[in-house]
């Protein structure tokens, strides 16, 4: 049987082993342990044909099919069917679980993985370049934290989106509190 396309939907993979390529937050091992409580198997990869971009009010990136560009990620392997599900909840409805055919930068070998695209191809909120160092440095302490609370609300009875996790914790982090002042 012959493999789907690249960009075909998603399909199981073979006894639940799965690899995800990865190309934003997911590249910290320490939001992918908050979220699947664990740190799996993974390898630098590129997918081609592809372009990461920022997004307006987000601190996280979108990636959509850019012909002769290529993004740099990794992908993580040996992820269950459990795993997946996590991270289908965790890229909630703003993307779209795709298969592609990506390239492993470590033994030049070609590897079908699930990856999350941009559900919005025309949203006039992408632009540029996203860029996963200064994600690091600027704001991967704020979303960890966001992505724990996720995580947490997850196991509650009645659960928000991450998108609604996201937008409440943002909007509290860049409010500052309302003060009273005190005269001395």
């Amino acid at each position: 049987m012959a493999p789907p396309p690249a960009g075909a939907p998603a399909a199981a993979a073979v006894g639940g082993a799965h690899s995800v390529f990865v190309y934003g937050s997911l590249m910290a091992d320490e939001v992918v342990s908050a979220i699947i409580k664990r740190v799996p198997p993974s390898s630098a990869a590129l997918l081609p044909n592809y372009h990461r971009f920022s997004i307006k009010d987000r601190i996280y990136p979108a990636i959509l099919p850019v012909e002769s560009k290529k993004v740099a990620g990794k992908v993580i392997m040996g992820i269950t069917d459990a795993e997946l599900h996590i991270l289908d909840e965790f890229e909630d409805v703003e993307y779209v679980r795709t298969r592609v055919e990506i390239l492993s930068t470590d033994s030049s070998e070609t590897i079908l993985a699930d990856t999350y695209v941009w559900a919005d191809a025309e949203d006039p909120h992408i632009y540029g370049e996203w860029d996963f160092e200064e994600w690091k440095k600027l704001h991967m302490k704020d979303f960890l934290a966001m992505t724990l609370g996720f995580m947490h609300g997850l196991e509650q009875p009645e659960s928000k989106s991450r998108v609604e996790t996201y937008q409440s914790f943002m909007q509290a982090i860049e409010q500052p509190e309302t003060r009273t002042q005190v005269e001395i």
